[in-house]
């Protein structure tokens, strides 16, 4: 337990659970399904695709009377491989005959970080692969897209994990696409030598570049699965949020895309993106170590060897990050949305209620306020009383809440936060914040020693926001679960569709707006509703302390 706490403290970053294989749970019915998906007896859909670079064949799927199509593996850019590695994707090349797209691709290269499940058959560096379900009986119905990047820290991840399973919201009526994309050093080395050799002059970001190159491919090709490129959203949760963030501010991505989803974190704040010198500081660093002079002798070198090189898994020694490289990301993204230059498209965007545990601040000691205060004082000198006046700790029981509440804004929430309040002030279109605080149910088969979770975990809301509790028996779903992923995958499903989350079938979901002494905020549980949030001076506490202490973001180089 101590040392993924020291690993969440170090990434700052997701810690996904895993999940089994299941019969999908759809909490859908026909009647929600486009008028030309009903008429089932006639013209049977084709699952061969005709794309630029060759003919693909999928599989049909059938999900509680739903008809799908689904394409699995398909790439959409060249392997990153030899003297592709550390550089832009490029085009796929096209292939002779017919692509197999029944399997999902191979994951990236990645150490075993976290507590993931995965499809994918094997591991490898030739891994740019993307996932298309789609309910459409033929191109030109221009159902509206949504594509989702996984999270997992830049560090793992992947678009064949159950709980990103596309089938569920796919029945709903939209085109559900997820993508694999480079991790780590692989995805976020940024050398010198790698800028010199670029026609932009950039390095790094490597990963959001694929992210980048997927979004083309899917204006350029959606519609022969019955997208509409115009309408696409974009999502994901935790890195993947962070990722969404990035595109709404990068000049390359930002006019790919009709609005967005942002589940816990973006990259403000703590988990703003690397400077140029932190960047190339860090990638260095990692070549000093592999005794590579020059970047000839890195690309030479195994896969397997590099990956190595930042090990060990339970406590890696280089974890990368998204960077101002000078072209995906010309500034900060909080100088661009200060600017208001982000993408203007609504935003559905929030976090949980226990992102972190509180034991992340109190270091495994007891929650008395005798060890909260001195934790305070550890962590925030000079703003220690602040911050005790903020999340005070007067008993056993205050002291556990505020310790969950700060290290989950230390870790994340305040991030996503000074997101909301970004696009809220300057970018010209709602913002739809939520506060997700169902508990999930105990596991089938609990580990040895495992803590009861006391609130909404990091990660938690993504089997209920895609609809995919079906995915994974390792919890015991109750009707409640249910119940509470009926409501939030319909409010995903419908801002999808019409960038509003509001259904008259759903409980109404005001934009975000002052009021009432704080922050209109929906509260996403079996009882959901609308609340205030009036944490806003807690983050504006953060916000003074983080930019008086501008090391704590270089810190986050080692």
């Amino acid at each position: 337990m101590k040392t993924q706490l020291t690993m969440i403290q170090r990434i700052r970053f997701s810690r996904p659970s895993g999940h089994r294989a299941a019969a999908v749970f759809v909490a859908a019915s026909l009647a929600w399904l486009p008028s030309a998906m009903l008429n089932a007896a006639a013209n049977p859909p084709s699952t061969r695709i005709d794309l630029p670079a060759g003919a693909i064949e999928g599989v049909k799927s059938s999900v509680q009377g739903a008809e799908l199509r689904v394409f699995r593996g398909i790439p959409y850019a060249a392997p990153p491989v030899g003297e592709l590695r550390w550089k832009p994707p490029q085009p796929v090349s096209a292939w002779a005959g017919v692509r197999s797209a029944t399997d999902f691709g191979a994951r990236c290269m990645q150490l075993p970080l976290f507590q993931m499940e995965f499809r994918s058959r094997s591991m490898s560096e030739d891994c740019l692969f993307l996932n298309v379900w789609t309910p459409a009986r033929a191109s030109g119905e221009k159902l509206p897209v949504l594509v989702y990047f996984y999270g997992g820290g830049f560090a793992a991840g992947d678009s064949s994990e159950p709980r990103y399973d596309g089938a569920a919201l796919a029945a709903r009526g939209m085109v559900t696409v997820t993508v694999n994309y480079r991790l780590g050093v692989f995805g976020f080395l940024a050398l010198p030598e790698m800028a010199r050799e670029s026609p932009y002059g950039a390095a790094g970001n490597y990963g959001l570049l694929d992210q980048h190159a997927a979004l083309r491919w899917v204006h350029e090709n959606i519609a022969k699965f019955g997208g509409d490129p115009d309408k696409v959203t974009i999502g994901g949760e935790s890195a993947g949020s962070v990722a969404v963030s990035a595109h709404m501010a990068s000049p390359l991505s930002r006019r790919l895309f009709a609005r967005a989803i942002g589940q816990s974190g973006a990259a403000m704040g703590p988990l703003t993106v690397w400077s140029p010198d932190d960047a190339r500081t860090a990638a260095e660093h990692f070549q000093e170590k592999m005794k590579a002079a020059s970047l000839a002798a890195l690309r030479s070198m195994p896969a397997d060897a590099l990956l190595a090189g930042t090990g060990p898994k339970e406590k890696p020694e280089f974890l990368f990050w998204p960077s101002v490289d000078g072209h995906f990301l010309t500034q900060s993204l909080e100088a661009t949305y200060e600017a208001g230059s982000q993408a203007r498209v609504p935003l559905l965007v929030g976090s949980n209620s226990h992102e972190a545990p509180h034991t992340m601040v109190l270091d495994q000691h007891p929650p008395t306020p005798q060890h909260w205060r001195a934790a305070v004082k550890r962590i925030f000198g000079p703003y220690a009383t602040d911050v005790l006046a903020l999340y005070p700790g007067n008993d056993d029981d205050e002291v556990r809440r505020s310790a969950t509440s700060l290290a989950s804004d230390l870790f994340i929430s305040h991030a996503t936060r000074r997101w909301v309040d970004a696009h809220r002030q300057t970018g010209g279109s709602p913002v739809y914040f939520y506060y997700y605080t169902h508990k999930r149910p105990h596991k089938r088969h609990p580990e040895a020693g495992q803590l009861p979770e006391d609130g909404a975990v990091h990660s938690a809301e993504i089997k209920y926001a895609l609809g995919t509790l079906g995915w994974s028996n390792r919890f015991v779903w109750r009707p409640a679960d249910h119940a509470v992923s009926r409501i939030f995958s319909g409010y995903v499903a419908h801002f999808v569709k019409t960038g509003t989350p509001n259904d008259p079938s759903l409980p109404e979901w005001p934009a975000s707006r002052e009021e009432r002494g704080g922050l209109l905020r929906q509260q996403i549980a079996v009882e959901t509703k609308t609340i205030t949030d009036v944490d806003a001076p807690r983050h504006s506490l953060l916000r003074r302390y983080y930019e008086a202490n501008p090391q704590l973001y270089r810190d986050r180089r080692r």
